[in-house]
Parts: C-alpha cells; structure tokens; sequence
C-alpha cells in the first residue's frame, strides 16, 4: 500500500510546540494550499489543510517557521476519531509531517530547502539562502562525443 502526500502552501497561523504527557515535542498547523485548476470566469479555490509535526520536526518548524511564509510538506494522511463536547462522532483527515521544507528565502529572492532528518539545526540557518538558479554556459564542459564510450 502507498501513503504519500506532498504539499506547499502558507502558514495560516505561527506554529506553537507543545509536549505530550512523556515530554515529546508536537505541533499542529494548518497550510492555504491553493488548487491548481480554476474554473474559466472564476477565482482559485483554497484548502486549508491540517497537518501534524512531531518530534525534532516540530521543534526545526516553530523554530524556523511563521504566519504567511511558504512551505513544502511531505509525509502521509492519516485519519482519528473522537466524540466532541455535544457528544457527536468526528473523523478528522490530517498530515503527518516526516519532511518539511523552506520554498522561499527570507528574502523571498532565492529558493532553498532543508530535510529535517538531521538532528543539529543550528549549523544549518546560515545555508538557506542558498539559489541553484543561476547557472552560465561556461560551467559545462564540451564533450567529444567521437570517442568511444568508457562503458
């Protein structure tokens, strides 16, 4: 079976961590996706998606991460149930994070990404402004395609 999500939108709000019972680091966001189609005449829709961070992920998104700014989730869906206050059955569809993503400098200038595998954040805020956009031809080296194949 396959459970793979991506998605990319803007924060609604600023990540808050929290801890469980056992000390472990959660936090709870929601992402304005925009979709991708949009009717002739009409205006592009939103989803407001939720979605579910644990563990260092939590902590490298409330550390890095605010209201509006854009970025990249992927991970899984997963459903949970409960009964509300007036005693009513609600299913809840989510995103559990297992990567996440800068898609936009703080400048907004350059283009950048970070998996959250790693466990040492701190070394890493300098290298975030990284852009591989630019490029010139001059970086290529001209191959002589007569010679015959090393392989």
């Amino acid at each position: 079976m396959l459970n793979m999500v991506a998605i990319m939108g803007r924060l609604t709000t600023d990540p808050e961590l929290r801890h469980t019972t056992n000390s472990i680091p959660v936090t709870t966001f929601t992402l304005a996706v925009n979709r991708s189609y949009v009717k002739q005449g009409g205006e592009r829709q939103t989803d407001f998606i939720d979605v579910v961070a644990w563990r260092n992920t939590a902590e490298f998104i409330c550390r890095y991460f605010k209201k509006g700014q854009m970025m990249a989730v992927e991970g899984s869906i997963q459903t949970r149930t409960y009964t509300d206050k007036e005693g009513r059955y609600r299913k809840v569809f989510e995103i559990l994070a297992n990567n996440v993503y800068f898609t936009e400098s703080r400048s907004s200038s350059a283009s950048a990404t970070y998996e959250t595998k790693s466990d040492d954040y701190s070394d890493q805020e300098d290298n975030f402004n990284l852009s591989f956009s630019s490029g010139d031809a001059d970086d290529f080296t001209v191959i002589d395609d007569d010679e015959d194949l090393p392989f």
